[in-house]
């Protein structure tokens, strides 16, 4: 088993790496420098290398002794569309682009996995490093396994890893079952006739209809689904008229669903149609909905998670390791290659942050002190899964 000198020794360089990725961030389907980053490292460890998976993935397959045995181990490579303010030295060079999720300390770390066990012979078995583009919005993870991630590179079970702030710093956590939810999302149009504000009787107002919308669709939740199923129904968007003193002839809304159970997707569809169709007959206007099913929910599967929660407690002790909490209403593509391969999506805790510093904010900063427990935990996993003889 690798113990913590060669940890404690690639730390500062996985955190060198992070903070370059941080420096330069490529949006979704765009990180063409990033993945050719990750590729010359993998390299440079001796792994077998395949690179424009599903876009800019990145594979990199490591083989030790004779087992036919193989597990796939995955991080993102993509950055959002957000301008950065964290006021770090290493901030984004790119204005309105960030790696404000840290899918930068994600990629470091699993290179810094595919190092350490690039050098050792604790394992029996496969390793597959999978860098897939285009989690946050693209379903870049779904493009991979398009490309035939899981015909070109059998695995018997996927593994992920995810920095969450919020969470104690250094716990570790995974549940079988829901882990993250699914997310649909939707757009609304209300139209008629515009009219001048002050003769609202010679036009038709989509506006109204789209109040009454937006209060009506709540029964949904409310009254059409079992209170103890876990669903949410949010209009995000509302946008009409550009005149003080014209009522618009359209009213456009967006908005989202998330749940765990899928059968969910198809009710909320039928429901938010037969809402909006009733209220724009009732208010004299046409409805028209656009209904897009997104990424399903993060189902651990069990075999998958019991061998996280062995190798978390291996790492930081049982006291720090959860495997029964509330899942997230957020949504992660890793669904995907779950729903396809099996296996566990963990959180590592990064500790309290204040406002815009979490997940997605402006000010948002990786919490670097985490690499050594991931690198652990990825090493360890690996050992427990593919154990040598």
């Amino acid at each position: 088993m690798l113990h913590n000198d060669p940890i404690s020794a690639i730390t500062p360089e996985v955190v060198g790496w992070r903070h370059q990725i941080h420096a330069n961030p490529e949006l979704g389907l765009q990180e063409h420098e990033t993945a050719r980053f990750v590729a010359a490292h993998l390299r440079s460890f001796g792994l077998e290398v395949h690179e424009g998976i599903g876009g800019t993935g990145v594979v990199g397959v490591l083989h030790r002794g004779s087992s036919p045995r193989a597990i796939g181990l995955r991080a993102e490579l993509d950055a959002l569309p957000v301008i950065e303010r964290s006021g770090q030295p290493y901030a984004s060079q790119k204005h309105g682009v960030m790696h404000a999720c840290g899918h930068d300390g994600h990629t470091a770390m699993l290179l810094g996995a595919a190092k350490l066990l690039s050098q050792s012979s604790t394992f029996d078995g496969t390793v597959t490093f999978v860098f897939q583009p285009a989690e946050e919005n693209d379903g870049g993870s779904m493009r991979m396994i398009e490309d035939k991630l899981f015909t070109r590179f059998p695995v018997e079970a996927m593994y992920a890893v995810h920095n969450w702030p919020g969470l104690d710093f250094g716990t570790i956590a995974t549940r079988v079952g829901p882990m993250m939810a699914a997310v649909d999302r939707f757009d609304l149009h209300f139209s008629g006739t515009g009219a001048h504000a002050a003769m609202p009787h010679l036009g038709d107002d989509p506006i109204l209809a789209a109040g009454a919308f937006i209060g009506s669709v709540q029964r949904i939740v409310s009254r059409a689904v079992d209170p103890q199923t876990p669903l949410v129904v949010s209009i995000t968007q509302v946008h009409g008229g550009n005149v003080g003193n014209i009522v618009p002839s359209e009213v456009w809304l967006q908005g989202t669903c998330r749940f765990f159970d899928p059968t969910l997707s198809d009710r909320c569809e039928q429901l938010i149609g037969d809402i909006a169709a009733g209220i724009a007959s009732a208010h004299a206007v046409a409805s028209k909905l656009d209904y897009n099913r997104g990424y399903p929910p993060v189902i651990n599967t069990a075999e998958a998670v019991a061998h996280s929660v062995e190798a978390a407690t291996s790492v930081i002790g049982s006291d720090h390791v959860l495997a029964e909490f509330n899942p997230s209403m957020g949504c992660e593509d890793f669904a995907y290659m779950i729903r396809a391969a099996g296996g566990a999506y963990t959180w590592i805790g990064a500790g309290e942050v204040g406002a815009g510093e979490g997940l997605h904010g402006d000010r948002y900063v990786f919490n670097d002190d985490i690499v050594p427990i991931v690198l652990r935990y990825w090493v360890n996993l690996v050992e427990r899964i593919l154990p040598v003889g």
